[in-house]
């Protein structure tokens, strides 16, 4: 479980093909201290596990499902990426319950700078439409963020420059694909709901 805080921006060192998957390093010196094979870190979002870690440097594998279903697929050696360890029971949950299983992708569709912060528009897929509320939480790219505004095809969240400086949001632009992560509470309700 992860809270979408973003501990550090990564950069994607190599990307080693293997049978059905493949093998990503990357570079976060802060994630990867004291993190050890089959661990948690998510990864623009994406709840991966540790296989290696030397100096600075962890490694994961992912299926090809995985990136055919995220953003992740579009990585390349030299991409950054927004990284969390996964919390402990001392952990401070600053944003909100996060799972690191990515529920679809979006696009970033525009970006309206204003002196304190930035309004980012995103497209909402039609499937994942239900679960978002004005002023509820979503994860973009591992990011826990509030919901702004919605309508029938698209949110907005607003970014403060502290998230502009620390994650990939501070530098994605419009056309960019992001990983979404619905809030998991809000799939236990409709599931409760429903049965009834």
């Amino acid at each position: 479980m992860f809270t979408g805080i973003i501990e550090e921006l990564g950069v994607v060192s190599a990307i080693e093909p293997l049978h059905e998957a493949v093998r990503i390093s990357i570079q976060g010196p802060e994630v990867a201290v004291g993190s050890k094979a089959g661990d948690s870190i998510a990864v623009n979002g994406v709840c991966l596990t540790v296989v290696t870690n030397k100096r600075g440097v962890f490694t994961a594998d992912v299926m090809l499902q995985t990136l055919a279903n995220t953003a992740l697929g579009g990585l390349q050696r030299g991409s950054k990426v927004n990284l969390e360890r996964a919390v402990t029971p001392a952990t401070r949950l600053g944003g909100h319950i996060v799972q690191g299983h990515v529920d679809g992708t979006a696009e970033l569709i525009s970006r309206t700078p204003s002196e304190h912060w930035e309004l980012v528009k995103i497209s909402l897929p039609t499937e994942l439409d239900r679960y978002l509320v004005a002023k509820g939480s979503i994860t973009v790219d591992g990011i826990s963020l509030t919901v702004a505004d919605i309508d029938a095809t698209s949110f907005t969240v607003s970014l403060i420059p502290e998230t502009l400086a620390r994650t990939t949001l501070g530098f994605k632009q419009p056309g960019d694909t992001v990983n979404l992560e619905v809030d998991v509470i809000a799939k236990y309700v409709e599931k409760m709901v429903s049965a009834r």
